[in-house]
């Protein structure tokens, strides 16, 4: 394989990749609009950061239903998926540690 043969990137091409990359756009948006009305709706940033710490017992619930979800889709897909368990785990328990860690 040449040097320059990785700048083709025929996989960006895909359809698959595509779709992956609208919907990650599409998510990303989205929390971004939350955020900014949330900021608008509480009047200001401060006020924004104290809403979250007040309500983050109700988003480790919320975390907790998503992890439930992906659980039992991992279940189902488990037989496709089978290298990719350890990063997902290990991905879920680093986020919920920096959590804690950030907040105590």
């Amino acid at each position: 394989m040449s040097r320059l043969a990785w700048l083709r990137l025929p996989w960006l091409f895909n359809r698959r990749v595509g779709v992956a990359l609208l919907w990650t756009l599409l998510v990303v948006a989205a929390a971004v609009a939350v955020n900014i009305a949330g900021i608008h709706v509480v009047g200001g940033v401060e006020g924004w950061q104290h809403w979250l710490q007040a309500h983050a017992g109700h988003f480790f619930v919320w975390r907790l239903c998503l992890y439930g979800a992906t659980a039992y889709g991992w279940w189902w897909m488990r037989r496709r998926l089978l290298r990719t368990e350890i990063a997902a785990v290990i991905a879920v328990v680093a986020l919920e540690a920096s959590q804690l860690l950030r907040h105590g």
